[in-house]
């Protein structure tokens, strides 16, 4: 069996009005660098509350998505799914191991778009 194609994956990070990042993403962004899974991300997109036009607003609105951070992921026939849990994401994605605990807490502490 060959080598599973590697996804697209963006991150999409949420900017407060008052130009600082949402907790949350802060806290998945030190949790990837911790993880040594930074790499595995290609893009990182903001989507900045100061400007609804911004390229993250845009995605979060195609998607439906009304939580930050989250990651789209495209797969080589160009599909997408889009993960607003992080741990989900991990697992699922970057096939790393997490617990339900760790999964139950992020889902408490995940910060609205709107």
């Amino acid at each position: 069996m060959g080598v599973m194609p590697m996804p697209h994956i963006t991150m999409v990070k949420k900017r407060f009005a008052d130009g600082n990042f949402c907790r949350k993403c802060e806290e998945v962004d030190t949790r990837l660098k911790h993880a040594n899974l930074t790499d595995r991300i290609d893009r990182v997109v903001v989507a900045d509350e100061a400007d609804p036009s911004s390229e993250g607003m845009r995605l979060a609105l195609h998607h439906n998505v009304e939580r930050a951070p989250f990651f789209i992921v495209r797969d080589e026939q160009g599909q997408e799914q889009v993960y607003t849990v992080y741990f989900q994401f991990v697992k699922e994605v970057l096939q790393q191991r997490t617990t339900a605990q760790a999964e139950n807490q992020e889902l408490a502490q995940q910060i609205d778009f709107l």
